[in-house]
């Protein structure tokens, strides 16, 4: 598999790992929708490399979008021409929410079973309670985050890390064609620098390759420098792609 297959592998593997609430294909385009929590789900995404005609998909996105009183976003990967980046920028779509895939063999990463790291193949009512409680969601984005993991069609993952009993470090991960996604890495703050999540990545990396996984991947937002040194050092040192969105002007 070269570069560029990989590459649109992970996109297909986060789009599985993350689904939608609603889809609406247009062309090279998905239109996901998920009454607008987040934009990854509430955002029109390529489908292959060759997806452009933004101005055909920007009245599509305009109906869809707009009958759920939505902004239209387009997600962009540097995977893309990018003539199509320019085109929304000419629109005067602004940019924001720069992104980074990062991906390793799973020969290379640390990965090691930890009688501390629990993994589940269904979330559990405690692992939502913790996630809800570490991410500070209120309960309508919570319930949103609940239906989501609750809905993967993908095996999947779900883990935490206990520390004094309760659950201090959790993520999730779905498997996609043998690569791993990785999804909602968290630490609750009163446990931070400890090294709990990377006991618990390790965990779940090792609960990938027994599964049969080649290979682990995972989006960070380019500014989280803390996350990105916790990544690199875990193994994942290369950066198949970026993305960012583009936001129509109210």
């Amino acid at each position: 598999m070269n570069a560029t297959e990989l590459a649109w592998q992970a996109e297909e593997g986060c789009h599985n790992a993350w689904p939608a609430l609603h889809q609406v294909w247009c062309g090279d385009w998905v239109l996901r929708v998920s009454g607008g929590f987040g934009r990854r789900v509430n955002s029109a995404n390529p489908l292959t490399a060759g997806a452009g005609a933004i101005d055909e998909t920007l009245s599509a996105c305009r109906a869809v979008y707009g009958g759920q009183g939505q902004p239209v976003i387009f997600r962009v990967p540097t995977l893309l021409d990018p003539s199509v980046d320019a085109r929304l920028a000419e629109l005067g779509f602004s940019a924001e929410g720069e992104t980074i895939t990062l991906h390793a063999d799973i020969r290379t990463v640390e990965s090691q079973a930890d009688a501390a790291v629990e993994i589940l193949s269904y979330p559990s009512g405690d692992w939502l309670a913790a996630m809800q409680a570490l991410q500070g969601r209120d309960d309508d984005a919570h319930a949103f985050f609940t239906r989501v993991v609750r809905s993967l069609m993908v095996p999947s993952g779900f883990a935490g890390l206990r520390a004094d009993g309760r659950l201090a470090a959790l993520a999730f991960g779905a498997l996609h064609g043998g690569l791993l996604c990785v999804e909602s890495v968290i630490t609750d703050e009163a446990q931070r620098g400890k090294g709990y999540a990377r006991r618990m990545l390790n965990g779940l990396f090792a609960w990938a390759a027994a599964a049969g996984a080649w290979g682990v991947c995972l989006q960070v937002e380019a500014p989280n420098a803390p996350a990105i040194a916790l990544y690199q050092g875990l193994g994942l040192t290369t950066e198949l792609y970026r993305y960012h969105y583009r936001r129509e002007p109210a």
